[in-house]
Parts: structure tokens; sequence; C-alpha cells
């Protein structure tokens, strides 16, 4: 790629580009929509840097911190769940202060595309005493890197980088630049400002109070904070992607444009106050900004009109403000496409078996959630990574032996390696009762497959040691074990059948590859019409390459179909059947 030249980049893209020009020496991750690209291009420069999946954030962060500590500017990327696994290390590294630059990217979800909160990380941040950068287009995620860098070095802070999921997936305009060189500071042990035993970390919260003190006063003068004055009976302040809408939505009105929003600029904020006639405060999810405002005195529009949910847009802004509707052309009428398991995924066969035995699924994050979703509709609780083992835990520690039989707790590969196996642990550990599903599909999944521990292939394409489930869970003393191809049904429903009636910890791994890593060409099946009874045994998993025609007999869609052979599995007449094309 040629240096010194503009080109269209997404955020993650941009943002991955920023941390290159930066020189940064050391990134790690653990995947999760929409941060996950990030790692995914920084990869590409490889040979000027270091990036790695890790199990989980909290080892994402620490693997930074590390980094940091010994001079290299390091980062590491998480959505905005991703950051409260990763909070123990950064309240307290907050404390530490840096070495090398240290930066948290964190992608937060207004409107909930992929994510089982709304969570605000500005929150989370400002209880942390961690500083905040936001950019509000492509360009600037790129050159708001190299400044949190720069500034985390200058004033001794971590910063928290917060981008959304419209900044992560939009395009914009980026000049490239010649990247710095990864200089290592030296390393100088100082053991009051690095070890956070009590008595350091007492002495250290003062010194941290004077750095956000110093930063809050530099933050007056920080390009990345600007004032643009145009018409002044409105003024907004506001910060990332909302400043698009602002500007598309009230393109004559006055703008203060934030990039820091933690600390906040109060002398600039107050000047630009003093200037407009009405200020209103525009931010997505919650009144950070504006309760902070609001608490010095400055009157401020902002939440009363606006809400607290979801994403903005520029006629959000436009009915909230200036009282306008526009006419809007009527969205097309197309058929709901509800989320749904691929054709041929594993996960499907698994499920099916579950359900016919009335098994409840204490469920985790990840492909495999979408077991809640019709026709299967077998998931009864998710929470978050790991919590499938340690509810189903609970249950037992509730109600009892006798009922947990009736339940089973599901979680993918990757997410046992991210904390399942803490909860595994546990189970062991204060003598459950309960059978946990590890569905292993050889990949993360839902986030567009990465590779984790168990994989044996690095993020930077390197072959590695393989994590083997079946001896880690016995490693931590699970006693039954067993591993099962997730498309034999018979042996999958005699194996849950013995493992729920054990009253003691019991893990059954279902060991098949995700189809969408199956490569080559796959067998294909196909109904012979005059043997279809229209029981629609086979439809009841749902798979989405089988319909039933205008006269009730079941038909499959060439194009769709995956070979996975549940639907012949089930099919009592043997009406369905491989094609003379197919193979196995």
């Amino acid at each position: 790629m040629a240096e010194n030249t503009k080109v269209i980049m997404l955020g993650n893209e941009a943002i991955a580009r920023g941390a290159y020009e930066a020189g940064v020496g050391v990134s790690a991750a653990y995947p999760g929509t929409p941060s996950t690209e990030i790692s995914e291009y920084l990869v590409q420069y490889k040979d000027s840097l270091y990036c790695e999946w890790s199990p989980n954030e909290k080892v994402a962060a620490e693997v930074a911190i590390g980094a940091s500590v010994v001079g290299a500017r390091a980062m590491a990327c998480m959505k905005h769940v991703g950051f409260n696994v990763a909070a123990d290390p950064a309240y307290t590294v907050s404390y530490m202060g840096v070495n090398g630059g240290l930066v948290f990217v964190v992608a937060d979800d207004p409107g909930l595309y992929s994510s089982q909160n709304e969570q605000d990380t500005r929150m989370v941040a400002r209880a942390a005493k961690l500083p905040v950068l936001e950019p509000s287009d492509s360009r600037e995620a790129k050159e708001f890197m190299k400044e949190a860098f720069a500034l985390s070095e200058q004033f001794d802070r971590p910063f928290v980088f917060r981008i959304t999921t419209r900044l992560a997936h939009s395009q914009g305009i980026v000049e490239l630049e010649e990247p710095q060189e990864a200089a290592r500071k030296a390393y100088e042990k100082n053991i009051r400002k690095t070890v956070m035993m009590p008595g350091n970390a007492k002495l250290r919260h003062t010194e941290i109070e004077k750095s956000m003190a110093e930063l809050a006063e530099a933050a007056n003068t920080l390009p990345i904070n600007r004032m643009e004055l145009r018409d002044r009976r409105i003024g907004v302040i506001t910060s990332g992607i909302p400043y698009q809408y602002v500007r598309e939505a009230l393109p004559q009105a006055s703008v203060l444009k934030l990039g820091m929003v933690n600390p906040l600029p109060e002398k600039l904020i107050r000047e630009f106050a003093s200037k407009v006639e009405t200020l209103y405060i525009v931010e997505e999810l919650d009144p950070v900004m504006e309760t902070q405002i609001r608490a010095w005195g400055i009157p401020a529009v902002g939440k009363e009109i606006f809400t607290v949910e979801g994403e903005y847009s520029a006629n959000l802004l436009r009915k909230a403000i200036l009282k306008e509707t526009r006419e809007e052309k009527k969205a097309a009428v197309v058929s709901m496409r509800p989320p749904i398991l691929c054709p041929g995924c594993p996960h499907r066969s698994v499920y099916h078996v579950v359900k016919k035995l009335k098994l409840h699924v204490a469920g985790d994050i990840g492909c495999y959630t979408l077991g809640a979703v019709a026709p299967l509709s077998v998931v009864d609780t998710t929470i978050c990574m790991g919590a499938s083992i340690s509810s189903l835990h609970g249950m037992e520690k509730a109600r009892g032996k006798d009922y947990v039989k009736h339940w089973v707790a599901a979680i993918g590969d990757s997410t046992f390696l991210h904390t399942g196996i803490n909860s595994l642990m546990n189970m062991v550990y204060n003598k459950a009762t309960g059978t946990v599903l590890i569905m292993d599909n050889s990949t993360t999944g839902m986030t567009g497959h990465q590779d984790h521990a168990a994989t044996g292939k690095t993020l930077q394409g390197e072959e590695t040691e393989a994590v083997d489930l079946k001896q880690l869970c016995k490693a931590v003393g699970v006693r039954h074990v067993t591993e099962v191809n997730a498309l034999d049904i018979d042996r999958l429903e005699q194996v849950l059948k013995e493992e729920v009636e054990r009253e003691e910890v019991s893990v059954i791994i279902t060991k098949t590859p995700c189809v969408l890593l199956i490569k080559g060409k796959k067998p294909l099946y196909e109904v012979e019409r005059e043997k279809c009874k229209k029981c629609g045994m086979c439809l009841k998993p749902g798979c989405p390459a089988m319909t039933k025609d205008e006269e009730g007999i079941v038909k499959i869609d060439d194009t769709l179909c995956t070979g996975c052979s549940l639907c012949e599995k089930l099919c009592k007449f043997g009406a369905i059947r491989l094609t003379e094309e197919g193979g196995r």
C-alpha cells in the first residue's frame, strides 16, 4: 500500500492503520462485533508489530498492560460488554499509569445490532477515571489513535478509544502517512508505581487525580475539541457519530465538537455556551456529557427531548429540535428474515435432540444462542459469556439434583475457553450435579470465524499447540467426558439420556466443524415425491433449505443444502436420499 495517499477505509480499518502509524508494538483482542475487524486489519502489519487473539478481554488487557510496562505502545480491542470482562485490570492500570502508551479500543453498540445490552462505555470509563477519545469518522479514527498514544504517554494515563457500530462499519476518506518507528521506552523498576498493593495504590490515587485535572485543563486547548461558530441561535455540544447527524440536520447551527469526552473541557464549554442562545447536548445513549455540564450550572437541553435508547439520526434531530417531520418513503414490504442457524449447522442437530428429550437449556453467547428462535425454541437463558455453566450450577444449588436433570448448559468452544472453564471448575469444586454441552465447531463462529486456543492457529497465521478440550475437562476433575459427532443424533440421544441422570458433573463435547469451514463439493439431498408422507418430521429442526410445495410435499433447495444428512436421518420413510451428483 502506497504511503501519503488518500484511500477509502472502514472505521475499523482506519483504527488499525492509525495504530500502525502510531508505532504500536503489541495488540491483543478477543473477537466481538463490532470491534472484531480491527485486529483482522491490524494483522496485515504483522511484520512491524505483534497481534493476537487472547482467550478473553481480561487477558487481552493484561497482555497490553504488560507490553506498556516495559515501554512498548500497546492496545487491547473489545466490544462494550467485553470491557466489563477487562474491568478488573482496567480500573487498576488507571492507578498505575503507563510507560509506553496504552489504549483500550472499545466498540459500543447503540441499537443492539449484535449485543445483549446497550451499555455506554463512557460511564465505565468515568468510573475508572480513564480518559476517553471519540472519533466521528474514519479520518478521525486514524488520527485520533495517534493522538491517544501521544496523550497517554504525555499525561501518564491509559486511554479508552470509544467507537460505535456505525463508526466501525461506515466508510470515509483517510490519508495514509508514514508509520512511526515502534519505539520502546526504557523500563525502570518502580515498585510504588507498578505494584498496586494498598499502600502504593493510595498514593497513586492522588497522582491520577492530579493527572486527570491536568488533562481536563489541557482539553480546553486540544485541537480535537473545536468550536464551529455559525448561526448562534442554536448551539450544539456533541461528539462521535452524532456530530455527523448534527451537521446534516442543522447545517447552520454552531457546534462544539468534542473529540475528548472524558474529562470534559469546562472552560471551553462555558465559553461556547456563552456564545449561543439555546444550547443542546446531543449524545447517543446515556446523558454523560449532559449530567456534567448541567452540574456546572450551564443551562442546556438534552434527554428531555432526546431518547436514551438506540442510534440517533438526522431526522430524529430535525424532529426534536426543529419540530420538523419530513415525509419519508414507505419502506418496501419484504419478508421477515429472523436470525437462524445456517443450513447444515451442527448446532441444529444437537438442539433437535435436546428438544426431543424435553430438556431445558441454560444458554450462552454465540451462534448457538439462536437455539432460542423458533422452531427449536430450546434455549431458556442467555446472560453473558460463560454464564451457561455457572447459572446451571446455581439452578442445581437452588432446586436440587433431581431438578437439574431436566437441564443442560450449552456453550461453544471459544466461549468455553473465554470464561466457561472457570465455571466448570466451580461445579467440580463445589460437588455439583449437571451436564454441560460444549458445542465445538472449531471456530469463533458468530463473529466471523476467528481462531482461538483450541484451533491450532494464531491470529498471525502461525501453527500452534491446540488445547484438547476433552483433556482440559478431565484435568479440572470431570470424570465423565464424552465426544460425539453432532450429526450422529442416535448416539447423541443415548449419551444425553445417560449423562443427565448422573449425580455429578459430566461434559458432552459435540465435535463437528462449522459447516462454513468445510470447503469443496458437498453432498446434496433430494426428496422422492412418491415416498413423502407429508408428516413434516424432517422440517422440525427448521433447516432453511427445506420447505413444502403447494401440495404439502417437502422440497430441498439445492443452493442451500450442505449435505449434513440430518433430514435423511429424521425421515422414517426413506423419502430423502443423496442425489447422483452428491457424495460423501
